[in-house]
């Protein structure tokens, strides 16, 4: 019995019921217009005017679904009236395409009519199923014939079946009912889930979700990983000179701190991204080249730059990228480059593209392997890619060579 009168057969009646109550106001103005039709036709006792006004609601509760926010209402019913399996999902937003309201119009349709007969039958089948059930127990009728049945059953054996009669009555009503809520139950994926559309929607979000996660990595990547080296490198530098060269000491303490004031701005730039409300505008900024003077005197290397072209005529975001490629580049410089010269830095400003290059000394032995690292280059070649350029990166006559093209105008760097 638990299929017809469980927690779940008993919500499904509810849904039904409740479509049952959504299709009376279409069932109304269906029966003035049969009314208005057939005057002579008495629209609450005949049957078939009754039909033709349910025939009527039908349509016009399908045009009424047919707004967009009628989805996502119906959705939120189905999904806590239905018991539907967790693994069938159902749309979130609003039906915006063509497909995705005819598919709710549909669903809505189908709920109304089938929540119309059920909730007929409910209202009309269980008090008379009710009043067969208690015939036994009226004195009554136990003690005269039953009048108005056919002679075969104008019997008082009749009268001591008809609980089970009424019981039959009940036990047809909730099948009836679980049944309905059953293909009710099946349709509502297919036709309140997601359509292809959505579908691509939600990828195209995800995406969106994942570049600014990466994106954040490669921030938080870039400036605290470089500000991790520079310090390391600077505090090592000073404690072997420690007793010897007291004014080197100083340098470098002031370099530390020059290098962690500078990270801890840099990091709340990033956790501003992390705090700032979804879909708001990314309008958070972060150092560009006109930034990379304070960059290049405390990285703890020697550095030789160049510059060709205006930098003040680079845009917004390709010069905070730009600033970050640097950045990396003199990272990997710290960890895995030589010592004994500078490294060389040229940037060029073009009419249509930005050209950096830094070349730093190798160290005559491989690089040193990091757990978890590797981010480094992956992270130079991915801001590049973004922006519509490229990079290259390796050994460039006895040199290590990094290279970056980046175009200066393209739309998705106008969208940033």
């Amino acid at each position: 019995m638990t299929p017809l009168i469980g927690r779940r057969a008993r919500l499904r009646w509810l849904h039904l019921i409740i479509g049952g109550a959504l299709l009376m106001p279409y069932f109304l103005v269906g029966t003035v217009i049969v009314g208005a039709s057939s005057p002579d036709a008495d629209v609450f006792t005949s049957p078939v005017s009754q039909l033709t006004a349910f025939a009527f609601a039908l349509p016009m509760a399908a045009v009424t679904a047919l707004l967009p926010l009628a989805r996502p209402l119906s959705a939120a019913v189905a999904r806590a009236l239905c018991g539907l399996p967790p693994d069938r999902q159902l749309a979130d937003g609003p039906a915006r395409t063509r497909q995705a309201r005819v598919r709710s119009a549909a669903w809505f349709t189908l709920h109304v009519m089938l929540g119309g007969i059920i909730s007929g039958m409910t209202l009309a089948l269980t008090p008379f199923a009710v009043g067969v059930i208690g015939l036994p127990l009226l004195t009554a009728v136990r003690d005269s014939p039953v009048r108005g049945l056919p002679e075969a059953l104008d019997r008082t054996w009749v009268i001591a079946l008809a609980p089970l009669a009424g019981i039959a009555m009940l036990v047809a009503l909730a099948c009836c009912a679980a049944a309905a809520g059953a293909l009710l139950a099946d349709r509502a994926p297919v036709l309140l889930g997601p359509t292809p559309d959505d579908r691509l929607a939600a990828a195209e979000r995800r995406a969106a979700g994942l570049a600014v996660r990466n994106r954040l990595a490669r921030e938080l990547h870039d400036s605290v990983g470089h500000a991790l080296s520079a310090v390391t490198l600077q505090a090592g530098a000073a404690r072997r000179v420690l007793d010897s060269d007291p004014e080197f000491v100083r340098a470098a303490l002031t370099a530390i701190e020059e290098t962690t004031r500078r990270t801890v701005g840099e990091l709340d730039t990033v956790l501003g991204l992390l705090r700032k409300d979804d879909g708001a505008p990314d309008t958070a900024s972060g150092p560009g080249l006109d930034a990379l003077d304070g960059l290049l005197a405390h990285c703890g290397l020697p550095v030789s730059r160049t510059t060709e072209g205006d930098p003040g005529a680079v845009p917004a975001a390709v010069s905070r990228e730009a600033y970050r490629i640097v950045q990396e580049g003199l990272s990997n410089a710290l960890r895995h480059g030589g010592r004994g010269e500078p490294v060389r830095l040229r940037i060029t400003v073009r009419a249509t593209e930005l050209e950096i290059v830094m070349t730093s000394p190798l160290t005559g032995r491989p690089p040193v392997v990091r757990p978890g690292g590797g981010r480094g280059l992956r992270g130079i070649a991915e801001r590049a890619v973004l922006l519509g350029g490229r990079t290259e990166a390796g050994e460039h006559e006895g040199h290590w060579r990094l290279t970056a093209l980046v175009p200066l105008h393209t739309p998705a760097q106008e969208q940033r």
